[in-house]
């Protein structure tokens, strides 16, 4: 999900993998974007990760430990609760985070979901 006024509309899942991943610090248009992670050891978090990139939150860890000892990236912001996502892309026009799909609602934009199997 990303702000209302966020010219984005839509995104592939390489994109998304990308934003996330730290290989690009900006949303395909240009402008910069700044993700947010759910909590450390929160289901939503590992579940998000699973569907994303097929790795756990604690090989994302690892992940994120050798680009932050390397320099070329900073992992995504993190938020404290789906709660707090939420009002963090309301305010932001570059925030993108994800939630449940039940907790959406007309404040954001949904730019991209996971296929429901």
């Amino acid at each position: 999900m990303v702000n209302k006024s966020n010219s984005i509309n839509a995104l592939s899942k390489r994109e998304v993998i990308d934003i996330y991943m730290g290989r690009y610090l900006t949303f395909p248009d240009g402008e910069m974007s700044q993700p947010l992670d759910l909590p450390a050891q929160s289901t939503l978090k590992n579940d998000f990760y699973q569907q994303l990139v097929n790795k756990s939150e604690q090989k994302i860890n690892a992940y994120w430990a050798r680009l932050l000892f390397s320099g070329r990236a900073k992992p995504p912001s993190q938020a404290t609760s789906v709660e707090d996502a939420l009002n963090k892309v309301k305010a932001s026009k570059f925030a993108i985070g994800y939630i449940p799909k039940s907790q959406i609602t007309d404040a954001v934009k949904v730019v991209y979901q996971f296929d429901e199997n």
